[in-house]
């Protein structure tokens, strides 16, 4: 990492014998919590465990592993956690293509049983087994560039097409008008946008309550009945991606109108008409 000289030799002095003092730790908590669970009548399965290793960002790789009785885990390069595949890198790659398998199967047997449905059916449908699947934890794709988006937004774009029926190479951005759905980016944005109103309300969690700060000046200002919200800074690219970041300053590039908005229910409304207008009425036909 570029350290050398006389500051090496005081971290090395300081970490020698320290090497599984974080180990040593997380194998305690988990006995803890595998004998809680003895007293409760309940079962930590050792076999169905799974340990992840996240690095900072230059970190040397950690040959790291962790005891849980007589089971010795070691990191997997990606694990399920509340059915979001997560990544050591935080990439989410390899949760974008589980979502976008699970879709395509879906798709696949509706588009089996089409003939027999009606046009309104099937689109219930569709919302309820492929759609409800691209919302799900959406909002952990924020910031993500828009080449790890497409093959999600190429899932919608043939569940639309499944719809009404038709071939393969139709314009996509008439058909997301007529359904009133948002593209898949600016489902990401209208989901993150929601918990950050919450939270600047006080109706979100604490530990998100405590990533959105509303902006208060410090002397009476017109900008201060604009319910703006503070951004964190960014110093690189993998900060950029952060909800700190990045919920405030979508929320304060939002219409006056949006932001000020009475009740949740409001402002989804008009956090969805102004996205629509943003997204789909001033884009131009797309066929992807």
């Amino acid at each position: 990492m570029g350290i050398c000289g006389t500051v090496l030799n005081w971290i090395e002095s300081y970490l020698s014998d320290r090497s599984f003092q974080v180990s040593a730790r997380i194998t305690a908590c988990l006995s803890d919590i595998q004998s809680w669970m003895v007293r409760h009548h309940l079962k930590l399965n050792p076999g169905k465990t799974e340990l992840i290793y996240i690095p900072a960002l230059n970190s040397p790789l950690s040959d790291l592993s962790i005891s849980l009785g007589n089971t010795i885990l070691t990191p997997s390069p990606s694990t399920r956690n509340l059915g979001v595949v997560m990544d050591n890198r935080l990439s989410l790659t390899e949760h974008i293509s589980a979502v976008t398998r699970s879709c395509r199967f879906f798709l696949y047997n509706i588009r089996r049983i089409r003939p027999f449905l009606t046009t309104y059916s099937t689109q219930l449908l569709v919302q309820a087994v492929v759609l409800s699947r691209l919302d799900y934890c959406n909002s952990l794709l924020a910031g993500l560039p828009a080449s790890s988006i497409r093959p999600l937004q190429l899932i919608q774009n043939a569940a639309a097409r499944l719809v009404f029926n038709l071939p393969r190479h139709s314009h996509v951005t008439p058909l997301l008008t007529t359904l009133h759905w948002l593209p898949v980016m600016a489902r990401i944005k209208f989901k993150t946008l929601v918990l950050a109103f919450k939270a600047a309300r006080g109706s979100a969690p604490p530990y998100l309550r405590q990533l959105i700060r509303p902006y208060t000046p410090a002397r009476p200002l017109r900008s201060a009945a604009t319910c703006r919200l503070v951004p964190a800074p960014a110093r690189t690219s993998t900060r950029s991606r952060l909800l700190s970041v990045l919920a405030p300053r979508w929320w304060n590039d939002l219409p006056v109108q949006v932001r000020t908005a009475e009740t949740l229910a409001v402002f989804k409304r008009r956090l969805k008409t102004h996205l629509f207008k943003l997204h789909l009425t001033s884009s131009p036909p797309t066929t992807l």
